[in-house]
């Protein structure tokens, strides 16, 4: 690559992650607001649901905020909430996927698509591993809800909304510049190859990459999908496999690993099966 190209490359990204910087500022103070003023009613409602459990989890978790896939898997460790309920929440789990979208005005209109896959996914999956699975489990949580996520209690929301909006604009940046990279050396055409553009295959692939407990991971998988290297299915795939940091609390809460790994096999199998089902149908 020339000094030239490098410049337009590094260029690019920067401009294409500040366009993003002014929605994902808003997102993120709205997310906080929620955190800080709702997330306790939310957990409260969680526990109170009963056998309708899947069908408001999957309501409660599509709501963008990082505490409350850890918050459901601390009350599936306490017995309070249904296996069912705890995968309906993963599922829906929407991480950084909608501040994204919102920040990519070509991409706004599928955010409602998005959801409402991810909504129905939860219920579907959640209402059928609750039918196969009726007990609850009888263990005390030990971890803090927000212990893993990040979201410091200051008392302030704007603060911690500038802090996210920075952390995942320098991850949106970091992707821009790696995409751009590539696109430059192998060309659009080969990277969609690479990661099997049209093929049936793709929503495998992306559900196991969404199962990785990282941010960064939801942020590439949206550019991608934005970028048109992913299909709309994988991309599903990908970010309902991706449940934030509830895994991690999961396995730090639950004794139980081979219990632990059950679930996450489940939430791969589910993720890329209707990922692989939303590419039949052409999406």
């Amino acid at each position: 690559m020339t000094f030239h190209e490098i410049i337009h490359v590094l260029l690019h990204g920067f401009i294409e992650t500040l366009k993003t910087v002014p929605f994902l500022f808003i997102a993120y103070l709205l997310m906080e607001f929620i955190e800080h003023k709702a997330s306790a009613k939310m957990e409260g409602s969680l526990k109170k649901i009963g056998k309708a459990g899947p069908a408001i989890g999957s309501a409660l978790g599509v709501i963008p905020q990082c505490g409350f896939s850890a918050s459901a898997s601390n009350l599936y460790t306490a017995g309070l909430i249904t296996e069912g309920t705890l995968i309906a929440v993963f599922l829906a789990t929407s991480d950084e996927a909608i501040p994204l979208l919102l920040g990519h005005a070509e991409a706004r209109g599928d955010i409602w698509l998005l959801l409402l896959c991810k909504i129905g996914i939860g219920i579907l999956a959640g209402f059928t591993i609750n039918f196969i699975y009726k007990k609850l489990k009888v263990q005390k949580a030990t971890v803090d809800l927000c212990q893993d996520c990040g979201c410091e209690e200051d008392g302030g929301i704007l603060k911690p909304a500038l802090k996210h909006t920075l952390k995942i604009s320098l991850f949106i940046l970091i992707v821009n510049i790696i995409l751009g990279f590539a696109m430059e050396l192998i060309g659009f055409e080969r990277l969609s190859t690479l990661l099997l553009s049209g093929h049936l295959a793709q929503p495998f692939v992306t559900a196991l990459i969404g199962l990785i407990p990282n941010c960064a991971v939801s942020v590439a998988l949206t550019e991608l999908y934005i970028k048109g290297a992913l299909s709309f299915g994988s991309a599903v795939a990908g970010l309902c496999s991706g449940a934030g940091v509830g895994l991690t609390v999961l396995f730090k809460a639950n004794k139980c690993k081979k219990e632990n790994f059950r679930i996450i096999g489940i939430l791969y199998g589910i993720s890329a099966l209707f990922g692989f089902i939303l590419m039949l149908f052409g999406l």
